[in-house]
């Protein structure tokens, strides 16, 4: 399959991806179109993930931060355009009793990639330094564990082969409980506050060390932490794609010339409309 360089700013160099150069300058003007720069960042998203596949790459990125930090926003718009055969989106619940009893990361593995394929956690095997440190899920030798393991485990990752991104949301205190009281009053948004989210307010002092010993153990050179500035979701938003679409060298790929062909209604006769249960035109 040929490439090309074409759309704009979005590639250089022979057709190859450029940190900075796709559709939004470094140091670009406060002054924007959200959706007109978010339609354009998607559609270098597409050109990525055709990327992926073509190439057989696997891809990690890990979503962590505060509560309320904006996670989920940032992976829907990265996701909206994209195939979820080869872009997925893992967000695990509380381990069974068996996961319990498996070795830590084992059912982060299971998730894993395979070629041609980008997995993003919404949460990951970073809740063990996290909520569960800090809500006493686990005990100190398990942390301890976790923080002298972990390094190792995604520098294999990446050994293997895996391109590994690891983003951190960072939010104001005074920000994130303008968006918990919005949670409380907005019946649409009320299930996302959850009984844990409001027992973490009581303990934002011990979750701020627990980020601060994360950071100091895990932030290695290999699979350095990067810190997102989400007080402005939008820019956020934006700011996060812009950077995933520089981790990565990709090239646009030309698509296959189609063409649509004819239906040939000879071959089939409709049964009556009348014998089949439509649901109710509310709407029309």
């Amino acid at each position: 399959m040929q490439t090309r360089a074409s759309w704009g700013d979005a590639v250089a160099n022979n057709g190859k991806h450029v940190s900075g150069r796709h559709g939004v300058a470094n140091g670009a003007s406060k002054k924007f179109s959200y959706k007109k720069e978010l339609r354009r960042l998607q559609i270098e998203l597409v050109k990525l993930q055709e990327w992926i596949r073509h190439e057989g790459l696997r891809v990690v990125v890990l979503f962590e931060g505060r509560d309320a930090a904006g996670k989920g926003g940032a992976i829907k718009r990265i996701t909206e355009t994209l195939n979820p055969r080869i872009c997925r989106v893992v967000a695990l619940g509380t381990p069974t009793e068996r996961e319990k009893t498996q070795w830590y990361f084992q059912r982060y593995v299971a998730q894993l990639p395979a070629a041609g394929e980008m997995v993003l956690f919404d949460r990951s095997w970073y809740n063990r330094s996290g909520v569960e440190r800090v809500m006493g899920f686990c005990n100190e030798a398990q942390y301890q564990e976790f923080m002298h393991s972990c390094p190792e485990f995604e520098r294999m990752l990446i050994r293997s082969g895996v391109i590994l991104i690891k983003y951190w949301f960072s939010v104001s205190d005074e920000e994130q409980e303008r968006r918990f009281r919005e949670r409380i009053e907005n019946p649409m948004k009320r299930w996302k506050l959850s009984a844990m989210d409001l027992e973490s307010r009581r303990h934002w002092a011990e979750y701020s060390r627990a980020k601060d010993e994360m950071f100091a153990m895990t932030d290695t050179r290999q699979a350095p932490w990067f810190v997102v500035n989400a007080d402005d979701k939008k820019r956020a938003r934006l700011n996060v794609i812009h950077h995933l679409l520089g981790r990565i060298e990709y090239r646009e790929l030309l698509p296959e010339k189609l063409k649509l062909p004819e239906l040939d209604r000879r071959k089939y006769t409709r049964p009556p409309i009348h014998e089949q249960n439509f649901i109710p035109a509310v709407y029309h």
